[in-house]
């Protein structure tokens, strides 16, 4: 199972000199498989320390943070030799320890040539931390081009990273789209569906269904470990609130988040900051803010902090939240679930770099996302699932707006290459719609 955030990690290992890197995310996204199985085969030797399996290993920090000192402490903790010119050091999960987070600025500053990294899911939560002498990278759950490299889906692979624009080519991207719904991103999820491939539909769903399951009961328990002065139950409150007020909307733009009725005797913003706040830093939820009037860059000037739309992650967890079965889910050709497909272009979104992302209203015209390319442009993305593409709230944004091009994501085969102003993408495109026209140096 290979992750496109490896690319990165070996860019940051050719350097001559370097900063410790940190790989953040939500528990389970595969940050350690990512850094030991797949980034450590570059190494001849990696030594991995897991705060939270072993909290003992802290004492290799106790007492000075001096590289070479906190070198010799591991070496007689784990009774392995480690060669500071060539091997890999792990600190997995290293919020549970932060003198270990201190001693990564003494590694930036004495020990550049040395290859430390670090993983952990509750960074966010952190008291302190090395700010400037780490450099930071996000794991998301797996983008739907991981998701077909995870299955070997070599031919199809290749169509998608062709942006093959053909009958043939979208009816079997979009019922892979559609596989992704309920698999999602995370990477047990993926791997057990793959693992049974020659198994019954009904025994790769329930299987999926309780890994999923468990997942969901393992963040749960997080709530009450990593809370502190937040009340984990008003936490779980609103985690729980996500995917019920997504699923308020079919095939229309997705609402703000309401505060009122989430829990009891709470209806403020104030009231629910620090919980919203607790889950965005520990990666569970993503955020999106409504922009009224005309936009311009920087939106970030223009977002009101009590005002936003809240996703989900990932789009799988979601839909098991909600027990949205698999079956409806492949019904997609037929009966459209709006909020899924702009759940899941949120999350391609957060995985090539936009979080927080940002949205358009305007009387009675919405747009899901707006983005700023890298020439201060404000580029609109209409999200469509089902195949009626007309896109009022489009037509009308170009009329107030009058952008220099529009991206519409649809449940449709696409343009292809033909528009040279008005693009539309099928929506497992999206990756592919954001590095082109967004993220491309030529625009």
């Amino acid at each position: 199972m290979n992750r496109a955030l490896l690319d990165e990690l070996l860019v940051w290992k050719s350097q001559a000199e370097r900063k410790p890197l940190l790989v953040d995310g939500a528990r389970q996204t595969g940050k350690t498989y990512l850094l030991q199985q797949l980034f450590g085969q570059d190494f001849p030797n990696v030594v991995r320390i897991d705060f939270l399996e072993s909290p003992a290993m802290a004492d290799a920090f106790a007492d000075s943070l001096a590289p070479t000192d906190v070198l010799t402490n591991i070496e007689l903790l784990t009774g392995k030799p480690f060669n500071p010119q060539t091997d890999l050091l792990i600190l997995d999960e290293i919020g549970e320890c932060e003198r270990a987070v201190t001693s990564l600025k003494y590694f930036a500053e004495k020990a550049p040539q040395m290859y430390v990294v670090a993983s952990g899911s509750n960074i966010g939560l952190l008291n302190s931390f090395p700010v400037g002498k780490v450099e930071h990278h996000y794991l998301r759950p797996l983008s739907f081009r991981e998701f077909l490299l995870a299955g070997n889906e070599f031919p199809l692979l290749k169509a998608y990273d062709a942006q093959m624009n053909s009958v043939a080519a979208h009816k079997q991207l979009f019922d892979k789209l559609t596989d992704y719904y309920f698999t999602g991103g995370m990477p047990e999820a993926v791997s057990t569906w793959y693992a049974l491939s020659d198994r019954s539909i009904l025994e790769r769903i329930n299987a999926v269904s309780q890994v999923q399951r468990d997942l969901i009961a393992g963040y749960q328990r997080d709530f009450g470990k990593y809370s502190g002065k937040t009340d984990a139950n008003l936490i779980e409150a609103v985690f729980n609130a996500v995917p019920a007020q997504l699923s308020e909307v079919m095939d229309d733009s997705v609402k703000r988040f309401k505060f009122k009725y989430v829990y009891a005797r709470k209806s403020r913003y104030q009231e629910f900051e620090s919980a919203i706040a607790w889950l965005e830093k520990c990666r569970l939820v993503l955020k999106n803010f409504p922009i009224e009037g005309r936009p311009r860059s920087p939106l970030a000037a223009y977002a009101q902090e009590n005002k936003f739309k809240l996703f989900m992650f990932d789009v799988g967890l979601l839909n098991h939240m909600l027990g949205v079965s698999y079956q409806e889910l492949k019904r997609q050709g037929f009966e459209y679930k709006g909020y899924i497909a702009e759940n899941f272009v949120q999350q391609e979104m957060a995985v090539v770099g936009f979080s927080p992302t940002y949205s358009w209203n305007d009387a009675r015209a919405e747009i899901e996302f707006i983005i700023s390319d890298r020439q201060g442009q404000i580029i609109p993305i209409e999200v469509k699932s089902g195949k009626r593409t007309r896109a009022k709230s489009l037509q009308s944004y170009i009329q107030k707006c009058h952008p220099s091009k529009t991206i519409k994501l649809t449940g449709t085969q696409g343009s292809g290459a033909t528009e040279t102003q008005h693009f539309v993408y099928p929506l497992y495109f999206t990756e592919h719609a954001l590095r082109s026209h967004i993220l491309s140096d030529d625009w």
